[in-house]
């Protein structure tokens, strides 16, 4: 491919990284998590939230669980300062949750940004400028000290506001566009900012490293984290936040390694939403850390509703493969996986073990509000025996024998096959009830009268081809007796190879479903009888076995 010739590396290696972080496999606990929906991700769709959505997307990350959360940049627009004074004066903000709004080093914007805070109980001030090579040199065409005077110049300023504005306010700083910053610059000036600011241990600084654009692999910015608490002022006073960008798909593990690193918080939006290709999917991040047995601190048992809220407020879509949200991270239309996911969930019944271990499934469905029947088990030509039987199982109370799963399989992944879509559970059971349950033609009885004689002799009322007939056999038991007089009347042989039975559901009162298979000179028929009694289920089987075979001679 052309053209690669004109890039290069954009960022800055550390040099001689330690890279202790590297000796970790897990994020052991959840860090500080910041919602910027309602600002870095709003600003990016299309059609921005109104006042009103923007509300109700605030009171949904309440109840997610999310103690901070950026608003929005109070100074870039009327609807902006309205949203954070509607917050504030309508007294829409828990005590424990702090809002955050983001302001740029420049007097008029930091002083709007205070009168738009005037009197909130818990805020924070986010302050940021550029400091990327290519930033300094291309847009402000500046240097170091003059990029430094910025910072230092709002610092100064954010600490004059908060002293004169009713309301508690905590400060974060973020060198913006880190990724491009050669690292021992990104620390004096997050030092130089520091300095000012005088954190404590009551009045902790936010240091916000972002991903702003995505120029190298994830542990590269894992070792640029690590510098950079080995050389912040204050460390014991500071909150290292992440603030990653998905440029080049690398988002979720940057996050993983910068929590590894020595980071404490992360800034990020549901389902990844964001400039360009987004931010870090806060919902990924969370239920990695949940899928390994550590607490996120986030609710996300009911997905699918978070997730229709979320759909039509930004107009945005959750992809189908999102991880643990898209409609089909959970489905399976493999047969081996199929049938792999049957076999774990039938162990899980077994045993009931401590723990999730089921194959394919990284985290039980049910934990973030999804069902099996409806989201694991999805019928297509890939589908196997496995995973059709799984599904009648578990949604129609029916347990085909083993060799009947085989034979239904392959019948549905044709019919699938040839109509190039996938089949619902209903449009499943329905060609199972079509091909083998109470067939009825050519033969078809009305009733069955038993008496012990000889064992036990049947007497057989039936029709065929409208005439009527009434036939009698002795057997060893009801289904040999049946069996025998239907031989005879037909002339015909057939040996009964499989017969199994069950109730369809657990009360007394429920149907109960016979299987068998016949074995003729054509071959083997499976047929199927569902009535209430298991006698009448039994010949119904046996009736629509033969039946089929019937048909096939």
């Amino acid at each position: 491919m052309n053209g690669y010739q004109k890039y290069t590396r954009q960022y800055f290696d550390v040099e001689n990284p330690p890279m202790r972080w590297a000796t970790k496999t897990y994020v052991d606990k959840a860090p500080v998590w910041c919602s910027v929906d309602l600002r870095d991700g709003n600003q990016a769709l299309i059609i921005p939230m109104s006042l009103e959505e923007k509300l109700e997307f605030f009171k949904l990350l309440v109840r997610i669980g999310f103690k901070e959360i950026e608003v929005g940049f109070p100074a870039a627009s009327e609807t902006e300062y309205e949203f954070c004074r509607a917050l504030i004066e309508q007294d829409l903000i828990p005590d424990d949750v702090s809002i955050q709004v983001l302001t740029q080093s420049r007097e008029h914007i930091i002083a709007k940004t205070f009168e738009a805070l005037k009197g909130c109980k818990n805020a924070v001030v986010h302050l940021y400028n550029s400091t990327s090579l290519a930033q300094r040199e291309q847009v402000f065409r500046k240097s170091k000290e003059e990029i430094i005077d910025i910072a230092v110049f709002g610092a100064k300023l954010c600490k004059e506001y908060r002293e004169k504005t009713p309301g508690n306010f905590r400060f974060e700083y973020s060198p913006e566009s880190f990724t491009g910053t050669e690292p021992e610059f990104a620390a004096e000036i997050c030092n130089a900012v520091i300095d000012i600011w005088q954190p404590t241990a009551e009045d902790k600084v936010i240091i916000n490293l972002p991903v702003t654009v995505s120029h190298s692999m994830p542990h590269v910015y894992a070792n640029q984290i690590e510098y950079m608490c080995d050389h912040l002022n204050r460390r014991e006073n500071l909150l290292i936040s992440l603030h990653p960008h998905n440029d080049r798909g690398c988002a979720v593990a940057d996050t993983e390694m910068g929590l590894l690193a020595g980071a404490d918080r992360v800034e990020g939006t549901l389902f990844g939403n964001g400039e360009r290709t987004g931010n870090v999917d806060i919902v990924t991040v969370a239920l990695n850390m949940f899928s390994q047995g550590v607490d996120p601190g986030l609710d996300f048992s009911d997905l699918p509703a978070l997730t229709e809220l979320y759909e039509r407020v930004t107009r945005m879509q959750v992809y189908d493969r999102q991880p643990y949200s898209g409609k089909l991270v959970f489905a399976a239309f493999s047969g081996s996986h199929q049938d792999a996911i049957a076999k774990g969930m039938k162990w899980r019944e077994e045993r009931d073990p401590d723990h999730w271990t089921v194959p394919y499934l990284p985290i039980d469905p049910t934990d973030v509000g999804r069902v099996y029947e409806a989201d694991v088990i999805r019928i297509n030509s890939q589908s196997g025996k496995g995973g059709i039987g799984y599904l009648l199982e578990t949604q129609f109370g029916l347990d085909l024998p083993r060799n009947m799963r085989e034979e239904f399989g392959y019948l549905v992944k044709g019919i699938s096959d040839h109509a190039h879509k996938e089949l619902l559970p209903a449009e499943v059971h329905e060609i199972f009830l079509d091909t083998y349950v109470n067939i009825s033609t050519p033969l078809n009885y009305s009733e069955i009268h038993y008496v012990q004689k000889n064992g036990i002799q049947a007497a057989v009322t039936l029709t065929r081809d409208g005439e009527a007939y009434t036939i009698k056999a002795d057997g060893s038991g009801r289904l040999d007796a049946v069996s025998n007089a239907l031989k005879a009347f037909l002339g015909m042989s057939f040996t009964i190879r499989t017969y199994t039975e069950h109730a369809l559901t657990t009360t007394s009162a429920s149907d109960a479903a016979a299987y068998v298979a016949i074995e003729t000179d054509k071959g083997l028929f499976w047929g199927v009888g569902i009535k209430r009694d298991i006698s009448e289920a039994s010949a119904a089987a046996l009736f629509s076995a033969l039946n089929r075979a019937l048909r096939k001679a």
